[in-house]
């Protein structure tokens, strides 16, 4: 899961009909690259970043977090 996505996505109230509009894409596309059953493209990510989070760094925002162990 994108965890630093999320927080920035709920932080400036970016949804993710927002994200899905810009990539072009259905909103459970978004979901599903963001909880990490796929990945974003490189070129995709890029957009995300200057659209919505031109002050958080890419390589921040895109990172994935690690698992829990239960």
């Amino acid at each position: 899961m994108l965890i630093n996505l999320e927080k920035a996505r709920h932080e400036k109230n970016v949804s993710l009909v927002d994200i899905a509009d810009l990539l072009h894409v259905r909103y459970q596309t978004v979901s599903d690259k963001i909880n990490g059953k796929s990945s974003f493209k490189f070129n995709e990510a890029i957009e995300i970043q200057e659209e919505f989070f031109p002050e958080y760094e890419l390589k921040f925002l895109f990172k994935p977090s690690k698992e829990q162990p239960v």
